[in-house]
Protein backbone atom coordinates (compact mmCIF):
# COMPACT_ATOMS: atom_id res chain seq x y z
CA UNK A 1 0.00 0.00 0.00
CA UNK A 2 1.37 3.24 -0.99
CA UNK A 3 2.42 5.70 1.41
CA UNK A 4 2.48 2.41 4.30
CA UNK A 5 5.82 2.39 6.26
CA UNK A 6 7.69 -1.10 5.70
CA UNK A 7 7.53 -3.78 9.03
CA UNK A 8 11.28 -3.22 10.42
CA UNK A 9 12.93 -6.69 10.37
CA UNK A 10 13.47 -8.86 13.34
CA UNK A 11 16.73 -8.27 14.92
CA UNK A 12 17.61 -11.61 17.62
CA UNK A 13 19.03 -10.68 20.63
CA UNK A 14 22.82 -10.78 20.63
CA UNK A 15 24.45 -13.52 23.18
CA UNK A 16 27.17 -12.23 25.02
CA UNK A 17 29.51 -14.99 26.25
CA UNK A 18 31.05 -14.28 29.43
CA UNK A 19 34.02 -16.10 29.90
CA UNK A 20 34.45 -17.63 33.48
CA UNK A 21 36.80 -15.38 36.02
CA UNK A 22 40.47 -16.84 35.90
CA UNK A 23 42.77 -16.51 38.66
CA UNK A 24 45.16 -14.01 38.09
CA UNK A 25 48.72 -15.32 38.19
CA UNK A 26 50.30 -14.32 40.79
CA UNK A 27 53.82 -13.14 40.08
CA UNK A 28 56.51 -12.95 42.71
CA UNK A 29 60.25 -11.58 42.22
CA UNK A 30 60.76 -15.24 42.57
CA UNK A 31 58.92 -16.27 39.83
CA UNK A 32 60.76 -13.41 37.56
CA UNK A 33 63.77 -14.69 38.31
CA UNK A 34 63.00 -18.37 37.85
CA UNK A 35 61.83 -16.83 34.22
CA UNK A 36 64.97 -15.32 33.52
CA UNK A 37 67.28 -17.96 35.34
CA UNK A 38 65.41 -20.15 32.17
CA UNK A 39 66.50 -17.94 29.87
CA UNK A 40 69.73 -18.37 29.89
CA UNK A 41 70.39 -21.38 28.52
CA UNK A 42 74.28 -22.38 29.11
CA UNK A 43 72.97 -22.06 32.80
CA UNK A 44 70.27 -24.22 32.39
CA UNK A 45 72.27 -26.78 30.36
CA UNK A 46 75.27 -26.92 33.48
CA UNK A 47 72.29 -27.01 35.72
CA UNK A 48 71.32 -30.31 34.38
CA UNK A 49 74.81 -31.55 33.89
CA UNK A 50 75.78 -30.31 37.67
CA UNK A 51 72.30 -32.47 38.56
CA UNK A 52 73.61 -35.09 36.43
CA UNK A 53 77.22 -35.92 38.26
CA UNK A 54 75.69 -35.04 41.81
CA UNK A 55 72.88 -38.37 41.04
CA UNK A 56 76.31 -40.02 39.59
CA UNK A 57 78.42 -39.44 43.10
CA UNK A 58 75.32 -40.31 45.08
CA UNK A 59 73.95 -43.36 43.62
CA UNK A 60 76.77 -44.56 41.41
CA UNK A 61 78.31 -46.45 44.50
CA UNK A 62 75.16 -48.17 44.90
CA UNK A 63 75.21 -49.54 41.34
CA UNK A 64 78.87 -50.07 40.63
CA UNK A 65 79.81 -52.19 43.41
CA UNK A 66 83.66 -52.28 43.23
CA UNK A 67 85.79 -51.70 46.49
CA UNK A 68 88.13 -48.38 45.89
CA UNK A 69 90.88 -49.85 47.57
CA UNK A 70 91.09 -53.47 46.13
CA UNK A 71 94.38 -53.57 44.33
CA UNK A 72 95.13 -55.91 41.35
CA UNK A 73 98.58 -56.15 40.22
CA UNK A 74 97.59 -57.99 37.16
CA UNK A 75 95.59 -55.33 35.59
CA UNK A 76 97.89 -52.36 36.18
CA UNK A 77 97.01 -49.32 34.25
CA UNK A 78 94.75 -50.62 32.23
CA UNK A 79 92.88 -48.43 29.58
CA UNK A 80 89.09 -48.76 29.64
CA UNK A 81 87.41 -51.46 28.83
CA UNK A 82 84.07 -53.23 29.81
CA UNK A 83 85.48 -54.52 32.93
CA UNK A 84 86.44 -50.85 33.71
CA UNK A 85 84.96 -48.51 32.31
CA UNK A 86 87.50 -45.65 33.26
CA UNK A 87 90.41 -47.56 33.09
CA UNK A 88 93.18 -48.62 36.20
CA UNK A 89 95.87 -47.05 37.90
CA UNK A 90 98.50 -48.18 39.15
CA UNK A 91 97.93 -50.16 41.62
CA UNK A 92 95.10 -52.45 39.70
CA UNK A 93 92.24 -49.87 41.35
CA UNK A 94 89.35 -49.06 39.41
CA UNK A 95 88.93 -45.94 38.23
CA UNK A 96 85.29 -45.32 38.13
CA UNK A 97 85.15 -46.88 41.81
CA UNK A 98 87.57 -44.61 43.13
CA UNK A 99 86.05 -41.57 40.97
CA UNK A 100 82.45 -42.01 41.92
CA UNK A 101 83.65 -41.81 45.66
CA UNK A 102 85.59 -39.27 45.47
CA UNK A 103 83.67 -36.84 43.67
CA UNK A 104 81.54 -37.14 46.59
CA UNK A 105 84.25 -35.88 48.91
CA UNK A 106 84.70 -32.86 46.12
CA UNK A 107 81.41 -31.78 46.38
CA UNK A 108 80.97 -32.32 50.05
CA UNK A 109 83.83 -29.86 50.48
CA UNK A 110 83.46 -27.63 48.10
CA UNK A 111 79.71 -27.39 49.65
CA UNK A 112 80.58 -27.17 53.15
CA UNK A 113 83.40 -24.86 52.68
CA UNK A 114 80.82 -22.46 50.59
CA UNK A 115 77.77 -23.13 53.61
CA UNK A 116 81.14 -21.88 56.20
CA UNK A 117 81.95 -18.48 53.96
CA UNK A 118 78.28 -17.93 53.08
CA UNK A 119 77.10 -17.75 56.93
CA UNK A 120 80.35 -16.13 57.87
CA UNK A 121 80.76 -13.02 55.63
CA UNK A 122 76.45 -12.85 56.06
CA UNK A 123 77.03 -12.26 59.74
CA UNK A 124 80.25 -10.12 59.27
CA UNK A 125 78.93 -8.20 56.42
CA UNK A 126 75.47 -7.50 58.04
CA UNK A 127 76.83 -6.26 61.53
CA UNK A 128 79.09 -4.18 59.46
CA UNK A 129 76.48 -2.98 57.31
CA UNK A 130 74.12 -2.22 60.05
CA UNK A 131 76.29 -0.73 62.34
CA UNK A 132 78.05 2.68 62.12
CA UNK A 133 81.56 3.99 63.35
CA UNK A 134 84.01 1.53 65.43
CA UNK A 135 82.00 -1.73 64.97
CA UNK A 136 81.89 -1.10 61.33
CA UNK A 137 85.65 -0.26 60.98
CA UNK A 138 86.91 -2.82 63.49
CA UNK A 139 85.09 -6.09 60.74
CA UNK A 140 86.33 -3.97 57.61
CA UNK A 141 89.28 -3.81 59.36
CA UNK A 142 89.57 -7.37 59.95
CA UNK A 143 88.17 -8.25 56.42
CA UNK A 144 91.45 -6.61 55.31
CA UNK A 145 93.73 -8.62 57.32
CA UNK A 146 92.12 -11.75 56.21
CA UNK A 147 92.25 -10.30 52.19
CA UNK A 148 95.97 -9.00 52.64
CA UNK A 149 96.91 -13.06 53.75
CA UNK A 150 98.13 -14.95 50.97
CA UNK A 151 95.75 -17.75 50.96
CA UNK A 152 97.69 -20.56 49.89
CA UNK A 153 100.35 -20.78 51.97
CA UNK A 154 98.52 -20.21 54.83
CA UNK A 155 96.09 -22.92 53.80
CA UNK A 156 99.14 -25.10 54.05
CA UNK A 157 100.62 -24.15 57.21
CA UNK A 158 97.27 -24.38 59.07
CA UNK A 159 96.88 -27.88 57.59
CA UNK A 160 100.26 -29.18 58.25
CA UNK A 161 99.80 -27.95 62.03
CA UNK A 162 96.63 -28.90 62.85
CA UNK A 163 95.83 -32.44 60.75
CA UNK A 164 97.41 -34.87 63.62
CA UNK A 165 95.51 -32.83 66.31
CA UNK A 166 92.13 -33.16 64.74
CA UNK A 167 92.93 -36.73 63.23
CA UNK A 168 93.24 -37.99 67.02
CA UNK A 169 90.21 -36.21 68.17
CA UNK A 170 87.34 -36.81 65.53
CA UNK A 171 89.24 -39.24 63.44
CA UNK A 172 91.39 -39.06 60.33
CA UNK A 173 89.06 -38.80 57.52
CA UNK A 174 86.59 -36.60 59.72
CA UNK A 175 89.58 -34.37 60.93
CA UNK A 176 90.83 -33.69 57.50
CA UNK A 177 87.56 -33.01 55.88
CA UNK A 178 86.74 -30.87 59.10
CA UNK A 179 89.79 -29.04 58.80
CA UNK A 180 89.96 -28.64 55.29
CA UNK A 181 86.43 -27.24 54.80
CA UNK A 182 87.30 -24.56 57.84
CA UNK A 183 90.12 -23.77 56.08
CA UNK A 184 89.00 -23.05 52.57
CA UNK A 185 85.76 -21.47 54.40
CA UNK A 186 87.89 -19.15 56.64
CA UNK A 187 89.72 -17.60 53.11
CA UNK A 188 86.56 -16.96 51.43
CA UNK A 189 84.16 -15.43 53.63
CA UNK A 190 85.24 -11.91 53.02
CA UNK A 191 84.15 -11.17 49.41
CA UNK A 192 80.79 -12.11 50.75
CA UNK A 193 81.09 -9.80 54.06
CA UNK A 194 81.57 -7.01 51.15
CA UNK A 195 78.80 -7.87 49.38
CA UNK A 196 76.26 -7.91 52.04
CA UNK A 197 78.08 -4.59 54.21
CA UNK A 198 77.61 -2.74 50.90
CA UNK A 199 73.91 -3.89 50.09
CA UNK A 200 73.08 -2.85 53.65
CA UNK A 201 74.27 0.58 53.16
CA UNK A 202 72.05 0.79 49.72
CA UNK A 203 68.98 -0.71 52.16
CA UNK A 204 68.98 0.54 54.96
CA UNK A 205 68.28 3.75 54.36
CA UNK A 206 64.83 2.64 51.94
CA UNK A 207 61.23 3.96 52.47
CA UNK A 208 60.53 0.41 53.73
CA UNK A 209 62.89 0.37 56.40
CA UNK A 210 62.21 3.72 57.41
CA UNK A 211 58.45 2.71 57.62
CA UNK A 212 59.39 -0.77 59.76
CA UNK A 213 61.79 1.59 62.34
CA UNK A 214 58.40 3.89 62.01
CA UNK A 215 56.36 0.97 63.20
CA UNK A 216 58.18 0.30 66.45
CA UNK A 217 60.29 -2.93 64.80
CA UNK A 218 63.49 -3.58 66.38
CA UNK A 219 66.44 -3.83 64.61
CA UNK A 220 66.85 -6.95 64.67
CA UNK A 221 63.66 -7.40 62.94
CA UNK A 222 64.55 -5.40 60.44
CA UNK A 223 67.25 -6.65 59.23
CA UNK A 224 65.97 -10.22 59.23
CA UNK A 225 62.14 -9.44 57.90
CA UNK A 226 63.20 -6.56 55.32
CA UNK A 227 66.46 -5.77 54.77
CA UNK A 228 68.27 -9.29 54.36
CA UNK A 229 66.39 -10.94 52.17
CA UNK A 230 66.63 -7.80 49.99
CA UNK A 231 70.42 -8.30 49.61
CA UNK A 232 70.54 -12.23 49.45
CA UNK A 233 71.03 -11.88 45.61
CA UNK A 234 74.47 -11.02 45.02
CA UNK A 235 75.40 -13.86 48.66
CA UNK A 236 73.62 -16.54 46.51
CA UNK A 237 76.02 -15.85 43.12
CA UNK A 238 78.81 -15.30 45.70
CA UNK A 239 78.23 -18.73 47.08
CA UNK A 240 78.14 -20.25 43.62
CA UNK A 241 81.53 -19.00 43.14
CA UNK A 242 82.76 -20.06 46.19
CA UNK A 243 81.67 -23.49 45.43
CA UNK A 244 83.95 -23.70 42.18
CA UNK A 245 86.43 -22.11 44.00
CA UNK A 246 86.36 -24.75 47.36
CA UNK A 247 86.61 -27.96 44.86
CA UNK A 248 89.54 -26.28 43.08
CA UNK A 249 91.26 -25.26 46.75
CA UNK A 250 90.84 -28.84 47.86
CA UNK A 251 92.08 -30.21 44.42
CA UNK A 252 95.25 -28.47 44.77
CA UNK A 253 95.79 -29.23 48.41
CA UNK A 254 95.26 -32.73 47.28
CA UNK A 255 97.64 -32.38 44.41
CA UNK A 256 100.55 -30.65 46.68
CA UNK A 257 100.07 -33.47 49.20
CA UNK A 258 98.41 -31.96 51.94
CA UNK A 259 94.99 -32.90 51.65
CA UNK A 260 92.96 -35.64 51.87
CA UNK A 261 95.39 -39.44 52.34
CA UNK A 262 95.83 -41.90 49.16
CA UNK A 263 93.17 -44.03 50.81
CA UNK A 264 90.63 -41.06 50.07
CA UNK A 265 90.54 -40.58 46.74
CA UNK A 266 89.11 -36.91 45.97
CA UNK A 267 89.30 -36.19 42.33
CA UNK A 268 92.64 -33.71 43.30
CA UNK A 269 94.31 -36.91 44.95
CA UNK A 270 93.25 -38.81 42.06
CA UNK A 271 95.05 -36.15 39.73
CA UNK A 272 98.40 -35.73 41.89
CA UNK A 273 98.91 -39.46 41.94
CA UNK A 274 98.53 -39.43 38.38
CA UNK A 275 100.97 -37.12 37.69
CA UNK A 276 103.97 -39.36 36.74
CA UNK A 277 102.44 -41.54 34.64
CA UNK A 278 101.09 -38.96 31.95
CA UNK A 279 102.73 -40.19 29.10
CA UNK A 280 101.86 -43.78 29.57
CA UNK A 281 98.49 -43.60 31.10
CA UNK A 282 96.91 -40.05 30.32
CA UNK A 283 93.35 -41.89 30.77
CA UNK A 284 93.93 -41.56 35.13
CA UNK A 285 94.24 -37.66 34.51
CA UNK A 286 92.16 -36.74 32.04
CA UNK A 287 89.28 -38.41 33.94
CA UNK A 288 89.85 -36.22 37.34
CA UNK A 289 90.90 -33.00 35.43
CA UNK A 290 87.88 -33.18 33.60
CA UNK A 291 85.41 -33.91 36.30
CA UNK A 292 86.91 -31.08 38.00
CA UNK A 293 87.05 -28.99 34.65
CA UNK A 294 83.31 -29.69 34.21
CA UNK A 295 82.07 -29.35 37.33
CA UNK A 296 83.56 -25.95 38.03
CA UNK A 297 82.32 -24.72 34.87
CA UNK A 298 78.95 -25.74 35.27
CA UNK A 299 78.84 -23.98 38.60
CA UNK A 300 80.41 -20.69 37.41
CA UNK A 301 77.50 -20.87 34.59
CA UNK A 302 75.04 -21.37 37.27
CA UNK A 303 76.32 -18.52 38.85
CA UNK A 304 76.39 -16.28 36.00
CA UNK A 305 72.62 -17.14 35.88
CA UNK A 306 71.72 -16.59 38.91
CA UNK A 307 73.65 -12.93 38.54
CA UNK A 308 71.43 -12.45 35.07
CA UNK A 309 68.29 -13.73 37.09
CA UNK A 310 68.33 -11.26 40.36
CA UNK A 311 69.05 -8.56 38.61
CA UNK A 312 66.06 -6.45 38.77
CA UNK A 313 68.12 -3.81 36.74
CA UNK A 314 68.01 -6.15 33.66
CA UNK A 315 66.26 -6.75 31.06
CA UNK A 316 65.67 -10.17 29.66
Amino acid sequence: MAGSTPASPTVDAAVVVVPPKTRARQVTPWTDAWRRFRRHRLAVVSSVVLLAMILAVAFGPLLWRVQINDIDFTAMLQTPSRAHPLGTDDLGQDLLARMLYGGRISLAVGLAAMAVSVVVGTLVGAVAGISRGSVDAALMWLTDLFLSLPPLPVLLLIIYLFRDTLKTLVGPELGIFVLIVAAIGAFRWMITARLVRAQFFALREKEFVEAARALGASTFRVVVRHILPNALGPVIVAGTIDVAAAIITESTLSFLGLGFPPDIPTWGRILFDAKDVLDSAPHWALFAGGAIFLTVLAINFIGDGLRDALDPRRVM
